[in-house]
């Protein structure tokens, strides 16, 4: 079935308020506004693959029509849900049948094609048999293979803004032709912004909003009157989920990761919600607050890793309700906490020096020795046990544990932040006394 095909008198209010030209379109001026590359393409009757990137209810499929009629082309589209490789080539035979006439394939939720269906479209674009236009909610440096993607140019489509919706929703009310403009609804104050809002930048969702409160007006002298205060039930709870294998999830992660690195606790919280609200995992929070407390907490503040554990118990213990007080427990102690990503690092370092020595050996004064064979090798000869040297540290470079052929690196070096004052107190402590041991040999 064509996506754009539809009863006009069944269609909902968003479809018959789908624009057909640029000068109607509202939002997106970065693309579409004069001299940007939408424009120019429609000006030009000029169009070029691209990749159509936002998300639900910004005008993707609106856009991909606009321009395909301001070329003059014949516009074939597929859904990539329902869509396979025999769909695409059905669209490959018309597109041969309609010679010369320009094809523009419109692909909705491209990401969603596995890879052999990409493929199958690769060279019919590369050869210029159609011009693809691709929409996605999926960030399509992940979802789209290399090859295809180096054919289309990728454009970035933002959520509309609270007075863009506003507009849209203003349109509607006075269009007579395919909006309600027939009915003079008249709005009380605060209406359109109540149902903006609830919207979050979703063109589709407002239009679908004020439609459904347009059916509880009251009638009045020369028209209809919508009231604020129907719209409590009109709007409903406003559930912000979220796809769990999408960017949206990750990019949660990543604000509440960043959001606790520069102790902003607030924020963190404020990213911990919207995450557990949308249906994310509260384990794959306190997973990530742990792996915090390690990489940028450090030994600036000890407790933060086993604070973060203790959190992890206490949700699996106490359960979800509880749990999560637990878990904001950690996220603010981490925010607060003083940072360090001294051992983050060292352990970076630490591991690319051993990769550069793959011929690492251990000192023999170091290795076991539980055979006597083992022993008379001479394993574990001039080992000097910490705990009966004096203040527990066996002084002294002959006796610092590190391989003899190689140069020595040193990976951990803590900062003047929080505990590490006194880590750094220490190592210059022992640093001295090795100075001092290796000046009396």
């Amino acid at each position: 079935m064509d996506l754009f095909s539809s009863s006009p008198d069944q269609a909902p209010l968003a479809y018959r308020m789908r624009p057909r030209q640029l000068a109607d379109y509202i939002g997106q001026q970065a693309l579409v506004g004069e001299g940007k590359p939408l424009r120019h393409m429609a000006d030009t009757a000029t169009v070029r693959s691209m990749i159509l990137w936002g998300p639900p209810g910004v005008g993707k499929t609106t856009l991909a029509e606009i321009l395909a009629n301001a070329s003059g082309a014949r516009l074939e589209s597929l859904s990539a849900v329902m869509a396979g490789v025999k769909d695409i080539r059905t669209v490959v035979e018309r597109a041969h049948a309609f010679a010369p006439t320009p094809v523009v394939l419109f692909l909705d939720e491209i990401h969603r094609l596995n890879k052999s269906q990409q493929d199958a479209l690769l060279p019919h674009v590369e050869s210029g048999l159609f011009t693809l236009i691709g929409a996605t909610t999926e960030n399509p440096s992940f979802e789209v293979n290399s090859a295809l993607l180096s054919r289309a140019r990728v454009y970035v489509l933002k959520p509309l803004t609270h007075a863009e919706l506003v507009q849209v929703m203003h349109q509607a009310l006075a269009d007579t032709h395919n909006g309600l403009g027939e009915r003079r609804i008249h709005t009380e104050d605060g209406v359109l912004d109540a149902l903006a809002h609830a919207s979050a930048g979703d063109a589709r969702r407002a239009l679908g909003l004020l439609e459904t409160a347009c059916d509880f007006t009251t009638t009045t002298h020369g028209g209809e009157t919508l009231a604020l205060a129907v719209l409590d039930d009109v709007i409903g709870h406003q559930a912000s989920a979220f796809d769990k294998q999408g960017d949206g999830y990750y990019d949660l992660l990543s604000a509440i990761h960043k959001s606790i690195r520069s102790s902003r606790p607030d924020a963190a919280l404020l990213y911990i919600a919207r995450f557990i609200q949308g249906g994310g995992d509260p384990l794959d929070v306190i997973r990530r607050l742990t792996a915090i407390a390690s990489e940028d907490v450090g030994n600036a503040d000890p407790r933060a890793l086993p604070l973060a554990v203790a959190a992890w118990d206490a949700y699996l213990r106490l359960g979800d309700y509880e749990g999560q007080r637990a878990m904001a427990h950690a996220a603010i102690h981490l925010a607060v906490a003083p940072k360090s990503n001294r051992i983050d690092r060292a352990w970076k370092a630490a591991q690319a020096f051993a990769r550069e020595q793959p011929q690492l050996d251990v000192p023999t004064y170091l290795r076991n020795a539980p055979t006597k064979l083992m022993e008379s090798l001479g394993h574990g000869d001039g080992y000097r046990y910490a705990h009966s040297e004096p203040d527990g540290y066996p002084a002294g470079s002959a006796h610092d544990c590190w391989p003899e052929a190689l140069p020595h690196a040193a990976f951990y070096q803590p900062s003047e932040l929080g505990h590490e004052q006194r880590f750094a107190a220490i190592m210059a402590w022992r640093a001295a006394r090795d100075a001092e041991a290796d000046g009396q040999r």
